[in-house]
Parts: structure tokens; sequence; C-alpha cells
């Protein structure tokens, strides 16, 4: 009983104590961590001006995805659910600052952590809606994403820290919870006219499905990294050095309906990547046009590929490869026809770290990549479908792929055999009272076209399954 009264007597005595700290805070006062908005006028030339009339944002997303493999191999399914916030200030001496974050839960999914008893293999998709480094991880997830100072200068702006981009080789690629950043300077320049120029010097990325930033180096090798050309496993992760990514590009469109495109991308120390593309429109008449494309890149690798030691590198030394790719089509208001080609030479393997985007080819199919070969064909033909209120799309695509036999391991980085994919994709943007919503219903299923030799390693999670997927957004 008397430690009852005691505890009683501690909270009355700690009430008062409180109430008497407010009889004596002035009432004008406000805590230090967080300020009601009031009617004091503020110099707009003040920092202060800038934050109070900086701009918020947001996003939430719920993504549903699950893979049903061949028979006797093994199925997953996730569900994940996340939001984010950002800020940016009003321009200050045309200086703007953004933060943002984000946040991810799952919310009922498969154990990421089992692999499938007849390959020894794990999940492939349904791992990368949280955190890949990490599989067991899948509670709250927070991530820094954004992080930056802007400087602008009429139309153009020169951006330092974390943030987005979506370049030719380095881009969001959009297709779980969160999209892949970087850290470094980027400069978009508009002052010429129908010219678009950026430069930038990136030091550091945060991959999709991962929850920090890497160095340039790090950041290769996150995902799985397939063999060396002469069959050994890759093991060039963690093993990289590079001081950062040089990226050039140069975008015009002077004559009319004719866009060219020039990227390079030049990753100090490991290989170098130049891109360049036409894409032309011919009006047939004032409401439809015919659509041409050409595009190739060319990649060589710069000293010893990012290490000395040839079994820990990420391009081989002297190395280098090709590709080139087309495209023809037709469009009008509503529709679009495509029909679509590329070509990886034998000259080498066509790399690009896949933690830093996806493939910049006129083939490219959500939920596959033609990154790690080389002596590939590729043909892909696509019909998209828009409404006259740009609130509905839905597109169907089919692809061929003609990959290098499994066992090639010199063209064949991932051991993927010869596919035929299909995908079809429903999008809708809702409007009244549910404006900000949209959602996405996306369907893949792929065919093995290719000699497996029995060994259903070449099989599990890559050909002979399907992936569903189901995206709801807010955006606010």
């Amino acid at each position: 009983m008397k430690k009852f009264l005691s505890i009683i007597y501690i909270i009355i005595a700690s009430l008062f104590s409180l109430n008497t700290i407010a009889q004596h805070q002035e009432i004008s006062d406000k805590p230090t961590v967080w300020k009601e908005k009031n009617d004091e006028k503020i110099d707009s030339t003040s920092i202060l001006n800038a934050f109070k009339n900086g701009n918020f944002s947001g996003h939430f997303r719920y993504f549903f995805m699950g893979t049903n493999n061949e028979s006797g191999l093994s199925d997953y399914y996730g569900n994940a659910i996340g939001g984010g916030v950002k800020f940016e200030t009003a321009k200050y001496h045309n200086f703007q600052f953004g933060v943002s974050g984000y946040y991810i839960y799952d919310i009922g999914s498969s154990d990421f952590s089992k692999k499938d008893p007849v390959t020894n293999l794990s999940n492939r998709y349904e791992v990368a809606l949280f955190d890949f480094q990490n599989v067991s991880s899948k509670g709250n997830l927070s991530r820094l994403e954004e992080l930056y100072l802007k400087y602008n200068y009429k139309n153009s702006s020169a951006t330092l820290g974390k943030q987005l981009l979506n370049t030719s080789f380095i881009n969001l690629q959009d297709g779980r919870m969160r999209p892949t950043e970087v850290d470094g300077i980027w400069i978009d320049f508009n002052e010429l006219k129908k010219t678009k120029i950026n430069v930038g010097f990136l030091y550091g990325i945060s991959p999709r499905s991962t929850m920090k930033y890497f160095r340039v180096g790090e950041s290769i090798g996150i995902y799985p990294t397939g063999v060396n050309p002469d069959g050994t496993k890759s093991d060039y992760s963690g093993n990289l050095d590079s001081d950062g990514i040089y990226l050039v590009g140069i975008q015009n469109e002077s004559i009319k309906n004719l866009k060219t495109l020039l990227w390079n991308q030049y990753a100090e120390n490991i290989f170098n990547s130049a891109l360049f593309q036409m894409d032309y429109k011919y009006d047939l008449n004032p409401n439809s046009k015919l659509l041409f494309g050409f595009q190739t890149i060319y990649q060589n690798a710069l000293n010893f590929g990012g290490n000395e030691d040839q079994s820990k590198t990420y391009f081989e030394k002297n190395s280098n490869s090709q590709t080139f790719g087309g495209r023809l089509g037709w469009q009008n208001k509503k529709i679009e026809i495509t029909l679509n080609y590329n070509r990886i030479t034998a000259k080498g393997r066509y790399l690009m770290p896949r933690e830093w985007g996806r493939d910049p080819f006129y083939t490219f199919m959500a939920r596959e990549r033609n990154e790690g070969f080389g002596d590939v064909n590729a043909v892909m033909t696509k019909i998209q479908y828009t409404n006259p209120k740009k609130t509905f799309k839905s597109h169907l695509a089919v692809g061929y792929f003609d990959l290098p036999d499994v066992k090639n391991v010199a063209m064949n980085k991932y051991g993927l055999p010869s596919y035929v994919q299909t995908n079809a994709d429903v999008r809708y943007q809702f409007q009244g009272m549910l404006k900000g919503f949209d959602a996405q219903l996306l369907y893949v299923h792929k065919f093995n076209v290719g000699e497996t030799y029995g060994n259903k390693n070449y099989i599990f999670n890559k050909t002979n399954m399907s992936n569903i997927n189901f995206i709801l957004n807010f955006n606010f």
C-alpha cells in the first residue's frame, strides 16, 4: 500500500511541476522543434520564406507480385505497401533544397530465405520488393532517397546530392517498390533551341531494392553476378575500384519530327559505353504517322575492367561489344504498333550493371533483360492503345529472343536459354473523387525455346514461367 501511495504522489508532483512550468512560459512561446504557422510577416528574401513557401509531395504504393514456375519448382508471392514524402523549398536566390524518404512494409509474402529444393536457387522477382541484401528483413524498411541542393539558371539547373535520374544507361527502372537513385552532380542545360545537354559526375548509387547508397564500384555485384567468360563464378562483387561515373548526353530536335540522341557513359577504371539513336516520325496525314528508329551502342573495357585480377573483374581486359537495333511502326491518336529488332554482335557480351538501370534497347520487355549476352538476335512487336483522355493505356507485346546456348558461357553470362515472352499491360488513372490514384496490371509469360540439357537451373525463374503484378499508386 505504501508503494502504491508513493507512485501516486510522484505522479501528482510531476503534474504540478509541469503546470508550474507552463504558468511561467510565455503564451507566445512554441516548442522549438515544431512551430505552427502564424500571421507574422516574413521577409520575402529570407531563407525562412523559401521554406514556408516550399512544396510537399507524396507517393503511396501497394504492390502484389506472384511467380508461377514450371511444375515441380517453387512458386512465390509478395505483398508490399509503402509511402514517402518529399519536400522542396521555393527558390532562394535561385537555389532550392530538397529531401525525401520512403518506408516499406511486408503485409504477407513468401519466405524468401527458403531456396527451391530442386535447383537450390533463391527467389528472383518478389524479394526485390523489399531489401535484396537482407531477405529476412521485411518489416519497417526505411530509406533516405533524395537530399540535394539545386541551382536554377533560366531554363537550366545544376543539382548536387542524392537525386533521381532517367538516362539511357542509368535510370529509375521503377518496376518494384522504389526506383534506383544516384548521388553526384547533374547539370540540365536547356539554353539552346530544341537542344538539351546533360553533364554529370556520379559517385554514389542506391539501386532499387536496397536501403542505402554505395560507392560506384561497390554498387556493381549487389544483384546476381553470373559467370566469367571462362565459366568460373564471377567474383567482382566488392572487388571493383572506380572513382565514379562521368555522363554526357545530347538530345536534339531541331529537324522536324526527328529526335537525335547521344550518350556517353565513362565508368572510371571499368568501362565506357557510347550510344547513338535516331527516331523519326513521318506524317501520313494530320492523324497518323510512320515511325522509324535506329540505335547503336559500343562498349570497351578501361584498364583492367575494374580489377587487375581477371577472375574478379567486371569487364574483361581489352574486350568490347557492339549492339544495333531498329524500329518500324505506325501510330495515330489512339493506337501505336511497332516492330522492333536488336542485335548484340558476337564481338563480346553487352555489359551494363543491372543495379544501375534497365536495357535501353527497342526490344526491352519488363521482367527480363538481354544484358550479359553476346551474339543475340531479338525481335519484338507491340501494340498499344491510349484513350483520348489519356486515362487508360494498355499494350500487348510479344518477343522472340535468340540467345547463345546456355553452355556457351563466353556469350551467355546468366545461363538463360532462348525464349519467347508475352507481356499484357493495363493502366488506368482515376478521376473525380479518386483523382491521384492510378492502377496497373501486368501479366508476363515466358516460354522456353532453347536447349536446357535437362537441367532445371536453366528453367527456374527464367523460362516456362508466368509473373503477375498488380500495383496501386497514390500521388499527391
